[in-house]
């Protein structure tokens, strides 16, 4: 055995302090590991001493960067003693723990002496230390199921339980758990949405912005605040990768909205995160200013669930998120390519192509799917600029005695159910307060506040569907008018664009040829314009057939 007299070896003095262990006090801090070490090591008199700290690490993960550089001097043979305060300060992980003190250390001929648990491996292991490994352990899993117990409270309440502030936003100076838009950076984020949404596909969006030399996120984080989360490459400052972007624009944070437990861990000991199935995600909406309007922002969504794969040039299929087959409701999708001109480029249903479901090609070409929708929208358009009246009549007949109705009772049973939660609200109150003073048992307390927690919130959730209602009714009338403005705003419609299908259409369905595999008979399409409302009745609230071309070739 290697004798740990050798002055040549390191004493490592090893310290570490998690911010559970911070609020026991000042007893586990580092200043006072250090104290308490530094005289064991002169009263032992153990030269050659060298602290190893890692401050602000977790017990339960040993990838501490100091505890690293430790482990990598014992097993180059540079260390011949370790003191620790305890066997916790060493690892919360009785499995690793175990392991480190009766085998890794043993192996490279290393003392280990934890001094307030009385251990000193010079003396032989003690029965005793597996047990403390293990105590150690349940603690760390016990504060893990706490802290998941209040972020889990938090996050059903509707605060945010992530850290990091997304680019494009900043914390307020007046409450640093609201955000408010950064004024250096909301502006690109804006800008990366707008492009997306006018048809550029996320590779060239990055060419763009890394050919103007905009600061990629992780190097502006670096630089304002420090961070590395975000792995900066300082050597290419400029470079936009296309996860950063394809994740910005899947984010509804932009949008105004709060989501919560995107992501979650299987136990304290795998750090690892795992996305989390939808219907675990929470959402809460419109709890901050938003950068991106809600129309762009489920416009760009549209585009995701199509097809995303640019062409050559960086441009998306236009269509994607708008074609649908009229008879299987799956999406058409572009076939295009090096052997296929572009005059020739056509869709075709997925479900078709799949063989998913019972249906058919739907064969057409985009070139007369181009010139229909074009056609019937500079007609829409110009119907709606010079005959507003009986366009607004048109638009807004549909629907219009269900939402008189819905009206009259809606409003009343809203004040009704806002009410009931108020006053389950005192009850709670009130039964917490018989709790603490002992006028009920907590038995009894959990059982009636938790019949009344259930009926408040089914309540709350039907207090949102009526309120959803309410807005969409609200809407019919905004998106009416604003479909007019915008068609005095287009006048001139030389050829079909990304925008002009954002601006003005919801949905478009092709159905199939009356005369399958003809040349000469076209395919019906139905057009949804963009200030329909969601179905009613089964039906759509407008829809336009388009007469058959005398072509599809």
């Amino acid at each position: 055995m290697r004798s740990t007299e050798n002055t040549n070896l390191i004493t490592a003095l090893y310290c570490r302090l998690s911010q559970e262990d911070q609020l026991q006090g000042e007893s586990n801090s580092i200043t006072n590991q250090k104290m308490i070490l530094q005289k064991y090591a002169e009263e032992h008199r153990f030269l050659n001493t060298q602290f190893y700290i890692d401050d602000g690490f977790s017990g339960a993960d040993f990838n501490r960067p100091n505890f690293k550089r430790m482990m990598n001097d014992v097993e180059s043979g540079k260390v011949g003693i370790v003191i620790v305060k305890d066997q916790s300060r060493l690892g919360r992980d009785y499995l690793q723990t175990g392991m480190l003190m009766e085998i890794t250390f043993p192996q490279f001929d290393v003392r280990f002496i934890a001094i307030n648990d009385g251990v000193d491996s010079a003396e032989g292991v003690s029965d005793f230390s597996g047990i403390k490994n293990y105590f150690n352990d349940f603690y760390a899993r016990d504060t893990s199921r706490k802290i998941r117990a209040v972020q889990r409270a938090k996050g059903e309440r509707g605060e945010r339980v992530g850290t990091t502030v997304p680019y494009g936003y900043m914390k307020s100076p007046d409450d640093p758990r609201q955000y408010i838009p950064d004024p250096e950076t909301a502006p690109i984020i804006k800008r990366i949405f707008e492009m997306y949404a006018s048809g550029i596909g996320i590779v060239k969006i990055c060419d763009r912005l890394s050919a103007e030399k905009i600061v990629s996120p992780s190097v502006y984080a670096f630089r304002k605040t420090g961070s590395r989360s975000g792995k900066p490459d300082m050597a290419r400052p400029y470079h936009w990768s296309q996860t950063t972007v394809r994740k910005m624009l899947a984010n509804r944070e932009y949008a105004g909205d709060t989501v919560n437990f995107k992501t979650y861990s299987k136990s304290n000991k795998l750090k690892k995160r795992l996305k989390s199935p939808p219907e675990n995600v929470i959402i809460f909406e419109n709890t901050h200013e938003a950068i991106v309007d809600r129309r762009t922002f489920e416009m760009v969504q549209k585009h995701f669930a199509g097809r995303k794969r640019p062409d050559k040039q960086g441009e998306m299929d236009k269509y994607a998120g708008y074609l649908y087959c009229g008879e299987c409701g799956s999406r058409l999708y572009l076939h295009r390519g090096k052997t296929i001109r572009p005059e020739n480029n056509n869709f075709q249903c997925g479900g078709f192509q799949t063989r998913t479901k019972e249906c058919t090609a739907h064969y057409i070409r985009e070139s007369v799917l181009d010139q229909i929708v074009l056609q019937n929208l500079k007609t829409v358009t110009a119907f709606a600029r010079e005959q507003p009246d009986e366009f607004y009549e048109m638009a807004s007949r549909n629907g219009e005695r269900e939402a008189e109705k819905f009206y009259e009772t809606a409003e009343r049973e809203k004040v009704q159910l806002e009410s009931r939660v108020r006053e389950l609200d005192n009850i709670i109150r009130c039964l917490y307060e018989d709790r603490v003073c002992g006028r009920i048992t907590p038995e009894r307390y959990d059982a009636m506040a938790g019949g009344y927690e259930q009926e408040q919130a089914e309540l709350r959730q039907e207090l949102k569907s009526i309120t959803v209602r309410i807005n969409e009714m609200d809407m019919r009338e905004m998106c009416i008018r604003e479909f007019m403005t915008k068609a005095r705003d287009y006048i001139e419609m030389p050829k079909l664009t990304p925008e002009l299908l954002r601006v003005f259409i919801r949905r478009i369905e092709v159905y199939e040829k009356l005369e399958k595999y003809s040349r000469t008979c076209g395919n019906p399409i139905v057009i949804h314009y963009s200030f329909q409302l969601p179905e009613q009745n089964g039906a759509p609230a407008i829809e336009k057939v388009v007469p058959l071309p005398q072509k599809t070739a």
